[in-house]
C-alpha cells in the first residue's frame, strides 16, 4: 500500500485552542502533518486519511522541546475559522472552542 505525507505550516494570530490538546496554545505557525494511505483496487486514485499532527512547544517536560499531538483535521480547520473571524478583537483573548456532542467512532 502507498502512504502519503503532506505537510504544512498553519499560522494563528491569536492564542487558541483545539479539542484533542490540554490548554491554550500561543499565536504563532505550527507545523501540521497529514498521513494518508492509498485505497487499492479502485478503478481511480483514492486516499484514507490515517492521522494529523501538530507540533506544539513542550509543556512541562524536561528536556523536550516540542511535541507531536494527533488532532481531528475537522476540528484545526474550525479553529482557523474562529482566528480568521476574530482578528479585530482583543489579540490576547484565546479564540473559543464551540461546544459540540462527543464523538462517537
Amino acid at each position: 500500500m502507498t502512504e502519503r505525507t503532506t505537510e504544512s505550516l498553519v499560522t494563528f494570530r491569536r492564542p487558541f485552542a483545539l479539542r484533542d490538546v490540554d490548554g491554550i496554545q500561543p499565536p504563532g505557525t505550527y507545523h501540521v502533518e497529514t498521513v494518508e494511505l492509498a485505497i487499492d483496487g479502485l478503478s481511480f486514485v483514492a486516499f484514507r486519511l490515517i492521522s494529523t499532527t501538530i507540533t506544539l512547544p513542550a509543556v512541562e517536560t524536561s528536556g523536550a522541546q516540542r511535541q507531536f499531538v494527533e488532532i481531528d483535521p475537522t476540528d484545526l480547520a474550525a479553529a482557523q475559522l474562529r482566528d480568521a473571524s476574530n482578528r479585530n478583537s482583543d489579540p490576547e483573548a484565546p479564540t473559543p472552542i464551540p461546544s459540540q456532542p462527543a464523538k462517537h467512532w
